[in-house]
């Protein structure tokens, strides 16, 4: 051991490696057995180490083995907070509950090669070349075939090159004696229903809300499930569950929160819808989506617009390139009237986002206001072209656009009993 340690050092003092050595040292002296020896360097004491969510999960590992699990919970705190991450859930539990947690971050030297591999694997995993990434987790899961990291990466590459078939065979490879198997499961899920098993998707994630009754995180999925099929109403009931299983108040609430806001919404419950919003927003105060949402929502209801406009501006300033919230600002000044500002700002979302009906249709009605027809009506004829199956009716009515053809933007104003257009 005493060679292999000289060899660690020696490599440690290679800046290209260094960090990478470091952290491999720590492994393989607790995988000896030398928790102190590992702690000292997991701890900083050798030399700085940015340690990733393997690496904090390695040393919460150790410090309980040190009988230190109140550092190890404290670690795991401050290193993720309000974490939603089904494994690291579990981990913190076990630690908070007194239970010494053995060591498995790497469990010998061909898992500790195994480790090394998908290390490399997941650094690579936001660069340019995924087949590279496939080759390290592939090695990592010849290594140690019950390598449940390499399968979750390995997944998720498959994911960002639309390979949901690949993607969801990589997620069951994690077995559910793993802490990866509610993470796993939840990929899974998401990969059925984009292949459109929506039946199989909702029954993967109610044999996992029975094996984990205790994670939110699944509860919400269901929920998400229902609602990205537009069941709303089925998707209450979960957002509610996930909801009654949170323990306090953290920011990673709110995006539960939202998406049961949707729901309401959707089905025509605006106070809860709203109460919802304002709740994600209490919890998250300038996330984008909500301030966007919101926003937008108090636009149609002809409610609140000096505020929803400051919401959407906020949500601008936040996402300058997203063609959505520059659509909602431009549309909020088209309610108040502001009729050029609303052209500049649909004219910047449509360049953002060509080819969307609704964004084109709003951009046709701000054109229509500053009186320039001929162009608000080329406008509305693109909204028409642009939509297909996947435009959602709710928000566009290609009737109503053919009436605006026929007979102009006013005379359906008039017809429909609405607010005129300011001259």
């Amino acid at each position: 051991m005493n060679h292999a340690l000289e060899m660690f050092d020696e490599m440690v003092k290679n800046p290209a490696i260094g960090k990478a050595a470091l952290m491999q040292k720590a492994l393989a002296l607790a995988l000896v057995g030398d928790y102190e020896g590992a702690a000292r360097i997991l701890g900083g004491e050798e030399g700085t180490l940015e340690l990733n969510r393997a690496g904090i999960i390695a040393y919460a590992q150790v410090l309980s083995q040190l009988e230190r699990n109140p550092d190890a919970v404290d670690l795991i705190d401050k290193a993720f907070p309000d974490t939603a991450d089904p494994e690291l859930i579990t981990l913190r539990a076990e630690l908070a509950a007194g239970k010494p947690v053995p060591f498995t971050a790497v469990t010998g030297a061909r898992d500790a090669l195994a480790q090394l591999f998908f290390e490399v694997g997941r650094s690579l995993l936001d660069g340019r070349d995924p087949g590279l990434v496939l080759i390290y987790t592939r090695l990592a899961q010849y290594l140690n075939p019950e390598h449940a990291g390499a399968a979750l990466v390995t997944a998720e590459v498959f994911k960002k090159l639309g390979k949901d078939d690949l993607a969801a065979e990589a997620y069951a490879q994690v077995p559910q004696t793993d802490r990866n198997y509610p993470t796993a499961q939840l990929g899974r899920a998401s990969a059925l229903r984009r292949m459109g098993k929506v039946d199989e998707a909702l029954a993967t994630l109610e044999a996992l809300a029975k094996f984990r009754p205790d994670l939110p995180a699944v509860e919400a999925a269901i929920g998400d499930t229902y609602r990205f099929e537009k069941r709303y109403a089925e998707a209450i009931p979960h957002y509610d569950a996930a909801i009654g299983l949170f323990k306090e108040p953290a920011p990673a609430q709110w995006r539960t929160y939202f998406s049961r806001a949707i729901c309401y919404e959707r089905t025509g419950q605006w106070p809860q819808a709203e109460a919802d919003f304002r709740k994600a927003l209490e919890l998250f105060p300038d996330q984008p989506s909500v301030l966007n949402y919101l926003g937008y929502s108090y636009v149609e209801r002809r409610e609140h617009l000096d505020e929803a406009l400051d919401m959407i501006r906020r949500a601008v300033a936040a996402r300058p390139t997203d063609g959505y919230i520059r659509d909602s600002l431009g549309w909020v000044y088209y309610r108040l009237g502001r009729y050029d500002e609303a052209v500049d700002e649909l004219e910047r979302a449509v360049e953002l986002k060509p080819l969307d009906p609704i964004l084109n249709d709003h951009f046709g009605d701000a054109l229509w206001a500053v009186g320039r027809k001929r162009e608000a009506e080329f406008q509305w004829r693109r909204a028409l072209s642009f939509i297909t199956d996947d435009t959602d009716l709710e928000e566009l009515n290609p009737d109503r656009i053919r009436r605006k053809l026929e007979v102009g933007l006013d005379k359906v104003l008039e017809e429909e009993g609405g607010e005129p257009i300011q001259k």
